[in-house]
């Protein structure tokens, strides 16, 4: 499976939403991921914007929209803890504000990660 370039209009999307939260921004994926206490919690890959959410509401999400999917960045590589909605459901303004704000609540409760150290050359 090739690689796909990030959704700029996604992209976008979520930049433009995540303007009143407290967090950080860093690169992956080739787009803007968001970052509380070092915990990825929002995100675009290819088409798709990511979530990290609960175990609750991330069966909760996955139920009510057989749309969304577990993350799976490359096949067969589920990255537990986080769901991928497809733009179809981004353009729905209501439910993609709700879901951003449960991640990013549920972000902020865990336990800050230790940074990572750089890669030596």
């Amino acid at each position: 499976m090739a690689w796909k370039k990030a959704n700029k209009s996604l992209i976008k999307l979520l930049e433009e939403n995540m303007v009143k939260y407290r967090c950080d921004r860093k690169m992956m994926f080739g787009a803007p991921t968001f970052f509380i206490n070092n915990n990825m919690f929002a995100g675009v890959h290819e088409d798709k914007v990511i979530l990290k959410l609960s175990d609750g509401d991330g069966a909760k999400i996955l139920d009510l929209y057989k749309e969304v999917k577990a993350f799976e960045p490359m096949p067969g590589r589920i990255m537990k803890g986080y769901v991928a909605l497809p733009e179809s459901l981004c353009s729905d303004a209501g439910m993609f504000r709700e879901w951003l704000e449960r991640s990013y609540r549920y972000a902020a409760t865990l336990p800050p990660k230790a940074p990572k150290s750089p890669k030596k050359k």
